[in-house]
């Protein structure tokens, strides 16, 4: 479908509103996550605030990708933005933590569905070689909202209160449901009408399981019950593949593997959840205790690599749109990325910290020149029935990825930084506070410890980049095509010999 520059203005403009909501929610209640729990008398069970958010978008994203290929992207879209902003309204009101975790599940469907539906319907109203432009716009959502977030949901819980922190939600989800409501257009679902409903109770409960699992390994008290559900995972998910091998209406085609540039495509969004999103949360604590910085001056590195992360990804889909060749930027992508995450890890103790942010904003421009590229890529591959089901395949392994790999390196941590501290130090109560606060000698050997823990896991992240560098490398080569697909899409365009 072709729409008008205007009215393609204004969809743009709605997308990257919600998308921008949708990550914003999640980095803003980071920072107020014990502010809340406290509040309603449940500091022991604050971290279901974010695991009912998390467990719920990555159980949602196939079956918000499968329904939008049946109903439309755009009834799912209308319907998870009003889902999200009552589930916001919710939030604020609850009177304890169980309204406040029911809600949060809520808000984590809907926000599957919202990120979802904004790629897909980017894919259904724009040409391939369009897309990589407005996805990367689309895209700059969530990096912005990284920076942004934590700073602004500290500033309302201090001056606002916390039920404020989703209440904010509101006005600019009006705004953008008025903007979505004129600007996206009536687009026809074309999949199959059956629902797999076999398989996406078995996938659902099999990602369940894997999410309390990661959550709960780490737990010395629930390790016995994180390694059941780990168990309970691997039988469910292998049952779900020969489900969908018999489906007649599978939720997540098994065809679609068969495909080069769609394999690839996954192998490279998995190595962005896994070698990226999972360090960055440990990154203000390991420069806290390795190079004994502020709070404040610790997240100095994140934002440099989140930057980095925002200038590639617009510059890249710019230059795509332009001229139509994708496959040079993730092979050099994941160069980058694999190059500055090995520097991370030879990197000697006791340097300036301009240096390490130097190289973590390298490997966050080698991951912006293929982070939402590779959406416009595996949309161009597959047929129009299936544009939601494989974007949300995308977005699902490089959760996943992301999710069990922020537990590994945690495990790591806990257990690494444990074994190896000096006699005397107590390894429960360390934080970077009694670190600080301790003598020299205590701080030198502290920062010892975390530079020799972390530089192993620096090295392993940088060999899950070199792999990606061999997905990238197994894209054919082509050009996005210019035309628009009204009936289905193909193959990018070989290039003449």
């Amino acid at each position: 479908m072709t729409l008008s520059p205007l009215r393609l203005r204004l969809l743009v403009a709605s997308l990257l509103a919600v998308s921008f909501l949708g990550a914003l929610d999640h980095t803003i209640v980071s920072t107020s996550i014990a502010t809340i729990a406290g509040s309603l008398g449940a500091l022991e069970q604050l971290s279901w605030i974010m695991v009912g958010y998390t467990l719920a978008a990555t159980v949602m994203l196939p079956i918000a990708g499968k329904l939008g290929d049946i109903l439309g992207p755009r009834r799912v879209f209308l319907t998870s933005l009003v889902l999200f902003l009552a589930a916001s309204l919710v939030c604020g009101f609850a009177p304890g933590l169980g309204w406040l975790v029911a809600a949060r599940v809520v808000q984590g469907a809907s926000s599957a569905g919202l990120q979802l539906m904004s790629q897909t319907i980017v894919a259904r109203v724009t040409s391939p070689r369009q897309r990589p432009r407005y996805l990367a716009i689309i895209g700059a959502a969530f990096p912005i909202a990284i920076v942004v977030g934590p700073v602004l949901g500290g500033l309302i819980v201090d001056f606002w209160g916390w039920p404020w922190v989703f209440w904010v939600n509101v006005p600019v989800g009006l705004v953008a449901l008025l903007l979505a409501v004129v600007a996206v257009p009536k687009l026809p679902g074309g999949a199959h009408p059956r629902f797999d409903v076999a398989g996406s109770i078995v996938f659902t409960v099999s990602l369940v399981a894997l999410v309390l699992g990661v959550t709960w390994i780490t737990d010395e008290r629930l390790a016995t019950a994180g390694l059941g559900c780990f168990a309970f995972a691997a039988i469910g998910i292998a049952a779900f593949f020969v489900i969908e091998l018999r489906s007649p209406a599978p939720m997540i085609p098994p065809s679609l593997f068969a495909n080069r540039t769609i394999a690839a495509c996954l192998g490279l969004s998995a190595i962005i959840g896994v070698g990226l999103f999972a360090i960055t949360s440990y990154l203000p604590t390991y420069f806290q205790m390795a190079y004994r910085t502020s709070a404040t001056v610790s997240g100095l590195v994140p934002i440099a690599t989140v930057l980095g992360m925002l200038v590639s990804n617009l510059a890249t889909g710019f230059l795509v749109a332009r001229t139509g060749r994708y496959r040079p930027y993730p092979i050099a992508g994941t160069a980058l990325g694999a190059s500055g995450l090995l520097t991370m890890a030879i990197l000697p103790a006791g340097l300036p910290l301009w240096v390490p942010m130097a190289v973590m904003a390298v490997v966050g421009i080698g991951t912006g020149g293929f982070m939402n590229l590779i959406f416009a890529v595996v949309q161009s591959a597959a047929p129009r029935e299936s544009l939601g089901v494989v974007t949300a395949t995308t977005n699902l392994v490089r959760q996943v990825g992301a999710t069990v790999g922020t537990a590994m390196i945690g495990g790591l941590v806990g257990f690494g930084v444990a074994a190896a501290l000096p006699a005397g130090v107590d390894a429960a109560g360390l934080t970077p506070q009694v670190v600080h606060g301790s003598t020299a000698e205590v701080q030198t050997a502290v920062a010892a410890v975390y530079h020799d823990v972390f530089s192993p896991i620096f090295l392993v992240l940088a060999c899950v980049y070199a792999v990606g560098i061999l997905a990238a490398v197994l894209l054919p080569q082509g050009r996005l095509s210019d035309e628009p697909s009204p009936v289905a899409a193909v193959e990018p365009q070989a290039e003449p010999v």
